[in-house]
């Protein structure tokens, strides 16, 4: 476990905008690039990041759809990515790298929940696959390009809770359980921002990861409405009435503090929540991450599964 989960006191919380976080920061002359940054919680990063100056690059799969998104927010380009096509992956980071611009900002924001079994890549289970080996093979390819100092930011989930990463069965093979596949993932996404931090640290280059809450988003389109209704997220209507669920705004507003605040100088590998470094989840009490999901050696032992998966380190001797 990552004995450094101690919140700071960020003075945010639950409640705070992605506009109020960045509120006084001049982004000028920074290069995002914001995966999915077209569409829900992508969108209200993409939205904040541009209004504080920065210029944002959006890997999108469909190019037309997030141009529409996006029309009039200046200072954004889209560029077609697909993160559970490996050969996309490569053809959007090659072309960035090409280039010749360095990156500030890295969010890696787009991902899949719940979805009915599906295999991406070479037999891959599409959650694992989309949300980490995707995002894994980008920052990867992307390096290069990726300047000192920049933070390197992964949207995880309060789901890594469901499940740690199933080494016995990765990929499902053995039955299939939608949640649980999606809690292996989001595990993926902290564990990847565990290990890249120690690798990238010399450099300046932090990385950090995050639940930001529970929102309303295209995230919930495979999900019927019958099983928000039993989950108590809306009613019959189709209303919602958890209290708890964000708006898109506040659920953005954690992936921008990581990604931005100073408040985060010389800190690394931590998984955030709220606005705050989050503690060490307790059994039985809502929130935190769970030990799986922070440990250096699990984090350790996933990076190199992910290279033998995706044929991609940065780091290789």
């Amino acid at each position: 476990m990552n004995d450094k989960q101690v919140p700071i006191g960020s003075g945010f919380g639950a409640h705070t905008t992605a506009d109020e976080v960045l509120a006084g920061l001049d982004l000028s002359g920074k290069r995002a690039i914001v995966t999915g940054g077209h569409s829900g919680l992508g969108l209200e990063t993409t939205r904040a990041l541009a209004g504080a100056g920065a210029k944002v690059t959006i890997g999108a799969r469909n190019i037309e759809v997030a141009r529409s998104a996006v029309a009039g927010i200046d200072g954004v380009e889209i560029d077609r990515l697909d993160l559970s096509d490996l050969e996309s992956v490569r053809v959007f980071a090659e072309r960035f790298v090409a280039s010749g611009r360095g990156i500030d900002i890295l969010i890696n924001s787009a991902g899949i929940m719940a979805c009915p079994e599906t295999r991406v890549g070479n037999g891959w289970e599409a959650q694992f696959a989309t949300n980490h080996l995707g995002h894994f093979a980008l920052v990867n390819r992307l390096w290069p390009a990726i300047s000192r100092g920049a933070r390197i930011v992964s949207v995880s989930s309060g789901g890594h809770g469901n499940s740690a990463i199933r080494w016995e069965d990765v990929q499902f093979e053995t039955g299939y359980d939608k949640w649980r596949a999606y809690g292996q993932s989001k595990t993926a996404n902290a564990l990847f921002a565990v290990h890249l931090d120690r690798l990238g640290c010399d450099t300046g280059i932090r990385a950090f990861s995050l639940h930001p809450g529970n929102i309303f988003t295209p995230l919930q389109r495979y999900l019927a409405k019958e099983e928000m209704v039993s989950a108590g997220w809306i009613d019959e209507a189709g209303n919602p009435i958890d209290p708890t669920f964000k708006t898109p705004s506040q659920g953005a507003a954690t992936q921008d503090w990581a990604a931005t605040s100073p408040q985060l100088d010389g800190m690394g590998g931590l998984y955030c929540e709220d606005c705050d470094i989050a503690i060490c989840a307790t059994d039985g009490e809502p929130g935190g991450v769970s030990g799986h999901a922070a440990d250096p050696e699990e984090a350790a032992r996933l990076w190199i599964l992910s290279a033998r998966l995706t044929g991609i380190d940065a780091f290789a001797a």
